[in-house]
């Protein structure tokens, strides 16, 4: 597996297992996926296109959030919500 495979499988890990679910009515996905990542030891930080970064031995990997998987941006990592389901996914850019 790669290094970037690998990181995205412990990021995919951490929204699987967090601390606290994510409840739409209390919290943005944007907040709670930034609390999940900085709770597991992530470094995140402010991205001006995107949601947010998570910052790693100076290499930056950009993050969108939504609430739906429909009409994503490929150049983009996401975070996506499923109401039905009420399931988490981390979704690679391509």
């Amino acid at each position: 597996m790669s290094q970037p495979a690998k990181l995205y499988q412990v990021i995919e890990d951490a929204i699987q297992r967090p601390l606290i679910p994510h409840e739409p009515a209390k919290q943005s996905l944007k907040q709670w996926a930034m609390f999940v990542l900085r709770d597991k030891g992530f470094k995140v930080i402010y991205a001006q296109n995107a949601d947010f970064a998570i910052e790693r031995g100076g290499e930056k990997l950009y993050f969108k959030v939504a609430n739906t998987g429909n009409e994503l941006d490929s150049k983009f990592n996401w975070i996506t919500w499923d109401s039905n389901t009420k399931a988490v996914s981390v979704i690679p850019a391509q």
